[in-house]
This record gives C-alpha cells, sequence and structure tokens, in this order.
C-alpha cells in the first residue's frame, strides 16, 4: 500500500508534502523538470515506505493511504501509478 494524492491537489501543489517525506517519493517538485506541466504532485507507489509523514501537513487534505481513498477520488490511485510509468 502507498499514499495516494487526490484532486484537492490539483492547483495548489503546496510543497509541505514533498518537505516532510522522508524518502523523496513525491514528485514533480518546485525545480523539477515538469513541474509547471502538471496539475498536481504525485507519490511514486514503489518508493513511499507508507510512513504518513506526508498526510497531516497537506493543507488541502489531498492525501489519503491506498486503502482510504474516498470512492469520489479512486481514479487518482492509478493517476498517480501512471505519473512514474511514462
Amino acid at each position: 500500500m502507498a499514499y495516494v494524492i487526490c484532486e484537492p491537489c490539483i492547483g495548489t501543489k503546496d510543497q509541505s508534502c514533498v518537505d516532510a517525506c522522508p524518502v523523496d517519493c513525491i514528485h514533480p517538485h518546485t525545480g523539477e523538470a515538469g513541474f509547471d506541466d502538471e496539475p498536481q504532485l504525485y507519490i511514486d507507489p514503489d518508493t513511499c515506505i507508507d510512513c504518513g509523514a506526508c498526510e497531516p501537513v497537506c493543507p488541502v487534505n489531498a492525501i489519503y493511504a491506498e486503502s482510504d481513498v474516498p470512492e469520489q477520488y479512486q481514479e487518482y490511485i492509478q493517476k498517480n501509478a501512471d505519473y512514474y510509468k511514462r
């Protein structure tokens, strides 16, 4: 199981989660190529260690454990995974 960033992040892209992540699994962040082109941030499911450090610091409550993603945001599980399959 990994954490997933959902719709509330779109247009916000707050970097609090990036700063809290101990394994640098949230991308793209400020300064990375493609940051301005992406509508939101994404969590790499292969790198995420399920520590949960990102969830409480998100100011828009966009981050959920994969098993807790609300029904209306289920598509974001695949969107996060797809970002890393490019």
